[in-house]
């Protein structure tokens, strides 16, 4: 009984943490290739764009990590990670769409 108390202490910190540092290194990635790829558009040089979107990494992976141990729960963590991942992987689907092209 003590044991499954601990378990279900333990489980939702475990899920957190795991959200922090996979998948806010996932999220941050994918910010960052679509930071990379979308700042071209609005005139900004390619090389630029990489520097300042890799630069802009570092803040934003600290950022995600605050949020999700933030979030209420463990769930609302995940679901938020899930969420800012969509607007990124529409603007890097959009940009190879637009290579191919």
């Amino acid at each position: 009984m003590r044991y499954l108390l601990l378990l279900r202490q333990l489980l939702p910190l475990g899920s957190r943490i795991l959200a922090a540092v996979i998948g806010g290194y996932a999220l941050t990635a994918l910010v960052t290739l679509a930071l990379s790829l979308a700042l071209p558009w609005v005139g900004v040089g390619q090389a630029e764009s990489v520097l300042a979107s890799t630069i802009a990494s570092f803040l934003i992976y600290a950022v995600v990590i605050m949020g999700v141990f933030h979030a209420r729960s463990a769930l609302r963590a995940w679901t938020g990670l899930l969420l800012l991942a969509i607007p990124c992987g529409l603007i890097i689907g959009a940009s190879s769409v637009s290579a191919v092209l």
